[in-house]
């Protein structure tokens, strides 16, 4: 008899791997008929990862998303499943027990069946409570191994993981090959292993397309004994995505499985409704490159969702590093040329830095380093001259166990800084802050809303959603999409509204310094005007000399680093955002006279 394989569509990963934001809910709503049409899915991803985030940026409910995208599937019988990072849960940094507990109650109240947990350092430890509070709020749990290559991350090394997942009762695991670099025969071994070790446990693969592993590898798990593979449909399949269901039907098919066929005409019904909606708006946020594949990937090891954001770093950091390059009597690099030292500069770091999986946040920190590697080589200072807070973290196992060693030159440079090392749980760092939101919504006069997902959102995400509740999250999207129409001579259709920054009077500001020339955010995050500081300082105070085109400073994006750039030369004669700061783009952040 025919072994069946069953495909789960990535449908969320798919635009979260191509660009910035996720179709609005009354878009799902459009799609999701055509998806179950398709007759090819048994389960559909449908929320986490940055899911709920991204709605709150641009000024929507995501627990009004939710609801309306689970319930047409549950209806057709199709399973849905979230993406969520352990001990991060929905954001980048670490988040309270009782704020995790409370999420899986909420995704499943919501219509989540499934809940896809995964540690980028992959530490059992991490994925302890996931695995417990999925199973308690009566959710499929399935423990997630970030895959990566390298001397240390052997089967042995997985299957040590895995021991304890299924230890802690997790119902499935999932090989999440985030980067595409998981070599196909090792895949193969490793589900082969699982499979013979735990026949109960189910095992699903999700790899991307990026360095061209993908389809070998999904052949050979199939043939291994996986259960589920992820896939993706047109136009967003490929690239720096995920293979598409067709090709991978075909080819399972070929092979001799067991798989459902693919409705064609309501495949190509799905593909024009995702092409709408990049015509729409979602297509200003997606980088060009991710439609193409590439081989250099295959020795960085970098997830290819994260190409686009690293090109951006690479052109901001392009004119500090070229003029630091001609003041050393060295040649510019061109932006090619920069990508390539990047690269080199990642397969460098990276073992140093003790072999963390390029996956969030842990890619974003390994890529940090090695750019601020490469400026500092260009301005002839040593490597690892700056090294940022959420960096100084990882390396001293606050977020978990690395799972290499550390170099001695980074051992010894914390040790110069006075830095800890941590060896406890890393939960046990971040105490319950519940009844503190309670309390917050309770001032604020607003409803837990349903199941308590209101309470949820603030505290999973408390900045973003003040600014949705307030209105200035769909103020700022609105102003950014004109902007974009604008630049690609778009007829303008929106009203530009006025943004008005938080905290201090810009008006009384400006005023109090006649003469004093603002400089501003490039970008929303949190200013680092220093990035090796171990606090959150005051750095720079006024009076720190700064010059014109050269970085003072930087601010920490979703997706890296983007420069404080000031216009003119001379003194800060004031800094109204302190280091560690969150601001929105273009917020004053010094004035310089």
């Amino acid at each position: 008899m025919k072994r069946e394989i069953q495909f789960s569509l990535v449908y969320r990963d798919m635009w979260q791997s191509s660009g910035k934001y996720q179709p609005r809910v009354d878009q799902l709503v459009r799609v999701a008929p055509a998806i179950i049409d398709m007759g090819c899915f048994d389960r559909v991803e449908t929320n986490g990862g940055a899911f709920e985030q991204v709605n709150l940026l641009y000024g929507e409910n995501p627990n009004v998303s939710v609801r309306k995208w689970t319930a047409p599937f549950h209806a057709a019988g199709i399973q849905t499943h979230m993406l969520e990072r352990g001990l991060n849960a929905l954001r980048m940094n670490p988040v309270p027990a009782d704020v995790r507990e409370l999420m899986f109650k909420v995704k499943k109240a919501q219509g989540t069946d499934i809940a896809r947990s995964f540690c980028g350092l992959n530490d059992h430890r991490n994925l302890k409570l996931s695995v417990e509070y999925a199973k308690k709020a009566g959710m499929i749990s399935q423990a997630a191994l970030s895959i990566t290559s390298s001397p240390v991350h052997t089967v042995e090394y997985y299957m040590g993981v895995v021991d304890h997942l299924v230890e802690y009762g997790a119902d499935e695991i999932c090989l999440k090959d985030m980067a595409g670099v998981g070599r196909p025969t090792f895949l193969a071994e490793l589900v082969s292993d699982i499979k013979k070790k735990y026949p109960h446990i189910k095992v699903q693969y999700h790899g991307h397309s990026g360095p061209g592993f993908s389809v070998a590898s999904m052949l050979e798990v199939a043939r291994a004994g996986i259960d589920y593979i992820d896939v993706a449909v047109e136009p967003l399949s490929w690239g720096k995505i995920h293979p598409d269901v067709i090709t991978i039907q075909q080819m399972l098919k070929a092979d001799g499985f067991l798989v459902k066929d693919v409705n064609m005409d309501a495949y190509m019904q799905v593909r024009s409704l995702t092409q709408e909606f990049i015509d729409d708006f979602l297509g200003y946020w997606i980088n060009s490159s991710n439609s193409k594949m590439t081989s250099l990937l295959v020795g960085c090891g970098l997830p290819g969702g994260m190409m686009g954001s690293m090109m951006a770093d690479l052109k901001g950091f392009k004119a500090a590093i070229n003029a630091s390059e001609r003041v050393n009597g060295k040649p510019e690099s061109d932006l090619d040329t920069l990508m390539v030292k990047l690269f080199r500069e990642v397969e460098f770091v990276w073992p140093k830095l003790g072999y963390p999986p390029l996956v969030t946040p842990f890619s974003q920190y390994v890529k940090n380093t090695a750019l601020m590697n490469l400026l500092a080589m260009s301005q002839n200072k040593p490597r690892f001259s700056s090294i940022d807070k959420d960096t100084w973290g990882m390396i001293q196992g606050k977020m978990g166990t690395l799972p290499g060693k550390l170099a001695d030159e980074i051992v010894d440079l914390a040790k110069v800084k006075g830095m800890e090392f941590h060896t406890e749980n890393p939960q046990d760092n971040y105490p319950d802050e519940l009844p503190k939101f309670r309390q917050m919504m309770k001032d604020e006069g607003w409803d837990c809303g349903q199941d308590d997902e209101e309470l949820f959102e603030l505290a999973m995400h408390e900045r973003q959603y003040r600014d949705y509740r307030s209105g200035i999250a769909k103020q700022r999207f609105n102003a950014e999409l004109e902007d974009f129409r604008a630049k690609a001579g778009v007829p303008v259709i929106i009203k530009r509204p006025v943004v008005e920054m938080p905290e201090y009077d810009i008006n009384r500001l400006v005023a109090e310094y006649p003469g004093a020339v603002p400089v501003q955010a490039p970008a929303k995050g949190r200013i680092l005007w220093q990035i090796d500081v171990a606090d959150d300082s005051k750095a720079p105070v006024a009076g720190t000399p700064v010059e014109a085109g050269k970085p003072c400073g930087y601010v920490q994006t979703y997706y890296g680093m983007e420069e404080i750039v000031p216009a003119v030369s001379g003194r800060l004669i004031a800094v109204p955002a302190a280091q560690g700061k969150d601001v929105v783009k273009n917020e004053i952040v010094a004035l310089v006279k």
